[in-house]
């Protein structure tokens, strides 16, 4: 599966920006994605991640509140709503995606896309 993030881009503190992430080759609506984000100089960390149906989601503690993960399986595409964006929340942010449910989700995924940068000015 290729997974192609976009929607990134510079926002001032206390707005919002919202990912999307296409899944092309072979889909299947029975992919768990995610979202991991890099920040300069510091470790790739875990943003939050969705099960097949969409009816269950993991986030990060330092996100939760502020980020909401949602899919639309007839488009196989994956969004991430982020609002009341901090300075801290700048990194690059990946599309991920991986055949299996569950906590181990947040030490990462079979697969990976290319990252998409957000920048939030102070």
């Amino acid at each position: 599966v290729q997974l192609q993030a976009s929607g990134g881009g510079l926002v001032q503190a206390g707005g919002s920006l919202r990912l999307s992430c296409a899944a092309s080759g072979r889909t299947r609506s029975s992919y768990v994605m995610g979202w991991f984000r890099q920040a300069p100089g510091k470790e790739r960390e875990f943003v939050g991640a969705i099960n097949w149906s969409g009816g269950s989601t993991y986030y990060a503690d330092s996100v939760k509140g502020r980020f909401t993960i949602s899919r639309d399986n007839a488009k196989n595409t994956v969004y991430l709503q982020m609002d009341n964006l901090k300075p801290e929340d700048t990194a690059v942010y990946y599309c991920t995606a991986d055949t299996s449910w569950g906590p181990r989700v947040r030490s990462g995924m079979d697969y990976w896309g290319k990252g998409t940068l957000v920048t939030v000015s102070s």
